[in-house]
């Protein structure tokens, strides 16, 4: 198969991201023709490797969050990366953080580190679908922040949070579903 029919092909799926078995539908070889066909196909800069075992077509514009979060599914951005987004953390994050389910880990995806940090199912909420991946409202990615910090799993950086842009009244809202731990560290912060 050509570069270009790959590429045809690969855009024809509607995926954003490819992985080995996608690839293998895709081009009908076995997993190690697979392994050298890619490579090849890497070094001509037909494809470029987003993770170990993930691809993307290059010149895509493909985020690295919509990526990050269809790739460790259920999972929204939160924490430091939501509230820098929405200018309650006055800092850029090195790393994107996602709120998930799943057990925690980390990966680098296209040259950026991807957190994924597990929170208990009951505090799985308050996020919406943008851009093709969620994302934490920021009284939501400020109560997921706090309460990794009331655990000692995170810290706080106060003198970067503006916290003003926040809604007493959804912050509130939402505390309710939060262990008392964590209510009694957000009262002390505000």
């Amino acid at each position: 198969m050509r570069d270009i029919e790959l590429q045809r092909a690969l855009r024809e799926t509607g995926k954003s991201f490819f992985t080995i078995a996608d690839l293998e539908k895709v081009t009908g070889l076995g997993r190690e023709s697979l392994h050298v066909y890619l490579n090849r196909l890497w070094k001509r800069g037909a494809i470029e490797r987003a993770a170990r075992g993930v691809y993307v077509l290059p010149g895509s514009g493909i985020s690295i969050e919509r990526v990050a979060g269809q790739l460790y599914f259920p999972c929204y951005l939160s924490f430091e990366s939501a509230l820098s987004r929405s200018g309650v953390l006055n800092l850029v994050p090195y790393a994107l953080t996602f709120a998930t389910t799943r057990k925690t880990r980390s990966v680098e995806l296209l040259g950026r580190l991807v957190e994924y940090r597990r929170i208990k199912e009951e505090l799985f909420f308050g996020f919406d679908l943008e851009d093709g991946y969620y994302i934490a409202k920021q009284e939501k990615a400020f109560l997921d922040l706090v309460y990794l910090a009331a655990f000692g799993k995170a810290s706080l950086p106060l003198q970067e949070l503006d916290v003003s842009k926040l809604s007493l009244p959804v912050l509130m809202e939402f505390s309710r579903r939060y262990p008392a731990r964590v209510v009694n560290k957000l009262e002390g912060l505000l």
